[in-house]
């Protein structure tokens, strides 16, 4: 038997605290995924709507080649 058996007030005070402590890991670690995923989209947003400009811009200027505008 440990000593903490015969102390049933100091286990359930360890018990408490180690649940807040557990809630609070559990809410640091998802903070550092939504961290990561926003920072995923962003990335992945950026690079889209760079590649959806550079496409208008080859499609107007393909428009502008067919009519002789250019």
């Amino acid at each position: 038997m440990t000593p903490l058996t015969h102390d049933p007030e100091r286990l359930a005070e360890l018990h408490d605290r180690a649940r807040v402590e557990a809630e609070a890991l559990r809410r640091e670690a998802l903070d550092d995924v939504w961290r990561g995923a926003n920072a995923a989209l962003a990335s992945t947003g950026a690079q889209a709507l760079r590649a959806a400009r550079r496409l208008a811009h080859r499609l107007l200027r393909h428009r502008a080649l067919a009519r002789g505008q250019v």
